[in-house]
């Protein structure tokens, strides 16, 4: 018996299996849609009624695979611990903590019930292959980050110099050097801060070119990964 059901909840090629993933990925849907309707103001009772019963469904069943994918699996605590047994039980436990309750602190987590969409990375073979070529390129993608934050405090602490004097009310402090230097550097560009000063303006022009490399390095991190992650049986396939 748990070896059937281990085949089942967990994935492989059979069709038993299959549907068992296709179910679960068309609750997890389901309930991002309930989540969403049900912050939609004015509802009628009965709405709000099916709504309920919905998530109650839901919660069920994924509170029943969760235990079940406890029964099969050998090192119990291992798959508690990881990042699918993390997000499975996320996906549960704010139905059951506010379960009874009238807090409205507690409301609050109903947020977390958005962690179902993670659900569906273990289903999906194009998030998993994507999941693989990020944690493959972890390392530079933790470097590249950390260049990042530096380039952003420079950014900061030069556009301070340049525009504190000219503009003391936007560029008080580095702190408040900070939000200009991210939205440029990302080159998002709000125009709610900007330089007046001729020197600002061109250290502005040589941190937007850095902002180009910014936004372009990572995709190629990416994409590099991506290609060597191709898992060689589904190449074959």
């Amino acid at each position: 018996m748990k070896q059937r059901i281990k085949n089942i909840v967990e994935i492989n090629d059979s069709k038993a299996s299959k549907f068992f993933a296709i179910f679960i990925q068309v609750l997890i849907l389901i309930s991002i849609v309930t989540f969403t309707l049900e912050t939609t103001p004015n509802l009628e009772p009965r709405t709000y009624t099916i709504i309920n019963i919905i998530e109650v469904f839901c919660v069920l069943v994924f509170t029943l695979e969760y235990l079940l994918r406890i029964y099969v699996t050998e090192r119990k605590l291992k798959f508690i611990f990881s990042f699918y047994g993390i997000i499975d039980l996320l996906a549960i436990l704010p139905f059951y903590l506010s379960f009874g309750f009238d807090l409205r602190a507690l409301r609050a987590l109903r947020f977390l019930r958005l962690f179902r969409v993670f659900k569906l990375v273990r289903y999906n073979r194009a998030l998993n292959h994507f999941s693989r070529a990020i944690k493959s390129s972890r390392e530079e993608i933790f470097l590249f980050l950390f260049i990042t934050l530096i380039l952003i405090y420079f950014s900061a602490v030069g556009i301070y110099y340049f525009e504190n004097e000219a503009q003391p009310e936007h560029f008080a402090s580095i702190l408040d050097s900070l939000w200009w230097a991210i939205i440029t550097l990302t080159t998002v560009g709000y125009g709610d801060v900007y330089p007046i000063t001729a020197g600002g303006k061109i250290f502005t022009f040589f941190i937007l070119l850095i902002g180009l490399g910014i936004v372009a390095i990572p995709t190629g991190i990416i994409s590099s990964a991506l290609t060597k992650s191709v898992d060689p049986h589904e190449e074959e396939k």
